[in-house]
């Protein structure tokens, strides 16, 4: 076997149905007693719902969390912070919601405890994504990690087909780039496969994991070209790397064969190729396979290649302009992921 390195996050994980009550022990656990609630516009009810539990003794709720964690919406966030005198946070939502309570918690020190409502995965990574002046930059620091993940299976039995669909091709996208990341280790790559067969509370269960391998070895092409998409153009989250994962992993293919040969085991309907089989799990999820469905311009394009191959992320495969470029106008037309890049 070769060498390789692992660490173990030190994040305490709740996991079940019902566990959302469990969080009054977890507030006295951490000595904590003033939590600021975060969430979404569209998840305030059930922020509301949480918050009924803590009667009285819940500092304050903010709910302008919006896709890409612009550091606008965090500045104004920390006043309110401060306003309220909160010692601490909880996050309940997606990846937009747990990204602002990251910012928050970097910038101020306060334990960080996330509820999780889709398969977003951000919870588990010491990664924040920040938007502004339209570019998104990333950081890593394991500062950034919450204290507490809970994981409440009932939370996501409401989540609309669509959004599960594309909310767990993100999760998979994470499992997929850990395979072939630079730093990948034997231990990642048992949990990114045991992802690929999991599929509503074991489908939370697999985004786990996935968000595990996230968190814990470098991404490549695939996130480098998701947050730059994302970031510059306004696209959203889920829906964008569900469209670019099979081209990237079309991209890659020639440099990682091992890998392509797991993935074709792991994927139903591959038939020897995972790239068919991602192409048909896709058609069969009934997801927009364009970015241009979701408003990106064919004149952005140019662009979108320009900012990606600024300050690359390590990739099996070199990015070269040519190739990419026919990767991104692919993702944008909406066509099926071929290997001929």
């Amino acid at each position: 076997m070769n060498a390789f390195e692992y660490v173990s996050s030190p994040i305490r994980v709740t996991f079940g149905s019902g566990t959302v009550k469990r969080i009054p022990d977890e507030l006295s656990r951490l000595s904590q007693s003033a939590p600021l609630f975060l969430s979404s516009a569209q998840h305030e009810q059930t922020a509301q719902l949480i918050q009924d539990m803590l009667p009285g003794k819940v500092a304050g709720v903010f709910t302008e969390a919006v896709m890409h964690t612009p550091v606008r919406v965090t500045e104004k966030a920390l006043l309110y912070v401060k306003e309220v005198k909160a010692d601490c946070i909880i996050s309940i939502g997606g990846g937009s919601t747990i990204g602002l309570g990251k910012a928050i918690s970097i910038r101020t020190g306060l334990q960080h405890i996330c509820i999780p409502t889709t398969y977003a995965g951000s919870e588990q990574t010491p990664v924040l994504g920040e938007t502004q002046d339209g570019k998104k930059t990333t950081r890593s620091d394991p500062k950034i990690l919450p204290n507490t993940v809970i994981y409440d299976v009932d939370l996501t039995l409401t989540l609309p087909p669509s959004l599960s669909a594309t909310s767990g091709m993100n999760a998979i996208a994470h499992a997929v780039e850990a395979l072939y990341a630079q730093n990948s280790n034997p231990v990642i790559n048992l949990l990114a496969l045991e992802d690929s067969h999991t599929w509503r509370s074991r489908c939370l269960y697999g985004a786990w994991l996935c968000a595990v391998c996230l968190g814990n070895v470098g991404m490549a092409l695939h996130h480098k070209l998701c947050h730059t998409l994302g970031g510059s153009f306004n696209l959203p989250h889920a829906e964008t790397h569900t469209i670019v994962l099979p081209h990237v992993l079309a991209y890659n293919a020639p440099a990682i064969p091992e890998v392509m040969t797991k993935l074709s085991e792991a994927i139903p309907d591959s038939n020897g190729d995972a790239i068919k089989g991602l192409n048909s799990l896709l058609t069969k999820l009934q997801v927009k396979r364009g970015l241009r469905d979701f408003g990106m311009k064919e004149e952005d394009i140019d662009t979108a290649v320009e900012i990606a191959l600024g300050n690359p992320y390590w990739n099996p495969r070199p990015v070269e302009r040519a190739p990419l470029r026919e990767m991104v106008r692919r993702c944008w037309a909406g066509e099926e992921a071929r290997a001929d890049l």
